[in-house]
């Protein structure tokens, strides 16, 4: 198999493998234990809280572990608005990941003011719309990266538009890519997880930026500062914490290796296949994320390129994980302008470091091919 769908997860490191199973097989006490395994276990969660912050400029104790990034949103989001009462109004944009877009609506639905910010073409949001939301007690929810697309949103300079509103960002497809600095971002809160950079599933955590009176959205127990509730799964959380330190030391590697994937995807798609759209900017972008639609897509049916791409053994998909197969079209697509049936049968290839130059030509013939048959199909 042609793996090409690393934006929705990734294959598991060696070494963060090897850095957990001590935790799952011999070191398996409960960290808030006060016996001595428990007190390793302990030391082992600080460390990897130390190395993760670390990453990301933050201090030690803004980082509060969860189960991954859908966690992590929805926490921040409902905490904010309702535990901890800190905003009264929220806004997010209009391409955010369900993970954002749905506990806005519930929020919504509860009460609470919600806007909906545009964007442009590229997928970035439209300035000057902030203007009327720089005001305390609103909070603004913008992701670092799309995971459809890969457009960069240009945080730093939303934060200055909105100095006096909190800012959260969904950075679950940057962290690790490309640098993370919650300093010069200019954020309150971040979401972020380990299985988009070859780390577990299951683990993830939040930014909360100190001084900031948090309340648990998760209740039951006083773990993670009384912050998140549950116990920490300390091998999951040991091997957060050594696929981060992979993706630092190898971060400029990895970038300029999947970058030269996609350049030479993007240049074989547009000379191959004729009436095809690149979704994906060809600068403030991830290295790893290329989108296409097909111009003529009222006679192509998206999940019939994924699925014959499936046969013929590349693993693709037209974007979010957690809508695929849903045969809607991308919400993130439409708010950038694009018609419903483009939307609808639009392909994303995400590659990661174990992708080769060899698999990306065969790829995109195995596209050329399925595409030309498609469409020939519809005419006949």
């Amino acid at each position: 198999m042609i793996y090409l769908d690393n934006s929705a997860t990734t294959r598991i490191d060696d070494d963060v493998l090897e850095a957990m199973m001590p935790w799952l097989r011999d070191e398996y006490g409960n960290a808030s234990g006060i016996y001595a395994s428990g007190r390793r276990a302990r030391v082992a969660i600080e460390s990897a809280r130390t190395a993760i912050a670390a990453a990301m400029n933050a201090h030690p104790a803004e980082i509060i572990f969860t189960s991954g990034g859908t966690e992590s949103n929805n926490a921040i989001l409902k905490s904010v608005c309702v535990e901890s009462a800190l905003a009264e109004r929220l806004a997010v944009a209009a391409t955010e990941h369900h993970a954002v877009l749905h506990p806005a609506e519930t929020l919504e639905h509860q009460g609470v003011p919600l806007t909906i910010l545009a964007v442009d073409r590229s997928g970035r949001v439209v300035p000057g719309q902030l203007q009327t939301l720089n005001v305390p007690r609103t909070l603004v929810s913008v992701m670092h990266a799309n995971n459809e697309t890969g457009t960069i949103q240009p945080l730093a300079e939303i934060r200055r538009e909105i100095p006096n509103a909190y800012l959260h960002s969904d950075a679950v497809q940057t962290f690790g890519k490309i640098p993370v600095d919650v300093q010069a971002l200019g954020v309150d809160f971040l979401s972020f997880s380990a299985h988009k950079i070859h780390g577990p599933k299951g683990i993830g955590a939040m930014f909360i930026r100190k001084g900031i009176d948090f309340k648990s959205h998760q209740q039951g127990g006083g773990q993670e500062r009384n912050r998140r509730a549950g116990t920490e799964p300390v091998a999951l959380i040991v091997g957060f914490a050594q696929a981060v330190r992979s993706a630092i030391e190898q971060m400029d590697e990895r970038a300029a290796h999947m970058r030269s994937l996609i350049t030479t995807a993007r240049e074989i798609i547009q000379m191959e296949i004729p009436d095809v759209r690149l979704n994906t900017p060809s600068d403030a972008a991830l290295p790893n994320i290329l989108n296409v639609s097909f111009v003529d897509a009222d006679r192509i049916d998206g999940e019939a390129i994924i699925q014959s791409m499936d046969i013929a053994g590349v693993a693709v998909s037209n974007g979010s994980a957690c809508v695929s197969g849903s045969q809607q079209p991308s919400h993130v697509l439409l708010a950038m302008g694009l018609p419903a049936s483009e939307s609808r049968a639009a392909v994303r290839l995400s590659v990661s470091k174990y992708t080769t130059p060899e698999e990306i030509m065969q790829t995109c013939a195995i596209l050329s091919d399925i595409v030309r048959k498609l469409r020939g199909a519809t005419h006949n």
